[in-house]
Parts: structure tokens; C-alpha cells; sequence
């Protein structure tokens, strides 16, 4: 993610943005070395609930349902698409969902996210070495999705 994405409240875009044209089951890495902040503004909040799929809150809705919708939007949208069994108290996001920046690994634990070293990605050689990975230098600038042919667009 660029620069201007200054917390992963604004970064988010570099997920929900790629989300549809990722396959069941692959992975959105946010490569964010400069990233250190969950979010400026809505922070504290965020890192009560953290970052799950929308089903999680609608089946806990009496648990959750007096945060602010903006805060559980932003949380679904980062953690993308799912499903949530109440009665075995299991989520299961459609992607993995990984954070490449200065949060630390047990932030993102604590936050429901992957994490991975940011030191040990090089986006330059990621971008031509692999038809099954798609490095987007502006992530959050586009929407994208698969064309009707299979290819992302």
C-alpha cells in the first residue's frame, strides 16, 4: 500500500478493493511496511472487536450491536466474506487475510489477522515470479474483479 494509506483503517481499501478477484481460499497480503497504526481515529474500538466476517456480528448481534455501524463495516470489509457458525463458535472467512507492516504479530493475532514480516517480502521480485500471485503497486485505487474470460480486470 502506498504511502498516503497511513493506518490500516484507510489501507483496508488494499483488501476489499482486490477481495473478487482473489479465489476461495487465497490470501490478500497488505504489504505496508510504513504502516504502524490500526487507525488514528477509531483505533480503540477496532482493536475491541477486531476484524471478522459480517456473519460474526449479525449471529452476536446483542454482543456487539451498540458499536458504532461504521466500525463494524470497516471490520468487515477488511476481513472480507465468510460465514460464522454460532452453535460451534467458528468463523470462516472465504481469504486469508495477511498485515505486512510495523503492527506486530501478536496485534494481529489479537486483531483476527495474519501477519508476516514485512522484511522478508520483496514485492519487485513477487511481481513477475508467479501467474498464480497479482502485485498491485496502488491496491486501493481500483476496484477489481474477474471478467467473464477468468482473468482479473
Amino acid at each position: 500500500m502506498p504511502r498516503m494509506y497511513e493506518d490500516l483503517w484507510t489501507a483496508a481499501k488494499g483488501m476489499y478493493k482486490v477481495e473478487p478477484a482473489v479465489a476461495d481460499g487465497g490470501e490478500v497480503i497488505i504489504y505496508a511496511p510504513h504502516l504502524s497504526a490500526v487507525s488514528y481515529t477509531h483505533g480503540e474500538l477496532i482493536e475491541k472487536i477486531g476484524y471478522h466476517v459480517r456473519d460474526y456480528f449479525l449471529e452476536q448481534w446483542d454482543t456487539f450491536q451498540q458499536f458504532p455501524g461504521g466500525i463494524l463495516a470497516h471490520s468487515t470489509h477488511l476481513r472480507g466474506l465468510g460465514h460464522y457458525d454460532p452453535v460451534h463458535k467458528k468463523e470462516t472467512p472465504r481469504i486469508r487475510v495477511t498485515l505486512a507492516s510495523q503492527i506486530p504479530r501478536e496485534k494481529c493475532r489479537e486483531l483476527n489477522l495474519d501477519y508476516a514480516d514485512p522484511s522478508t517480502i520483496d514485492p519487485v521480485y513477487w511481481k513477475g515470479s508467479n501467474d498464480d500471485w497479482l502485485v498491485i503497486p496502488k491496491a486501493g485505487e481500483t476496484l477489481f474483479r474477474v471478467s467473464s474470460n477468468g482473468s482479473r480486470s
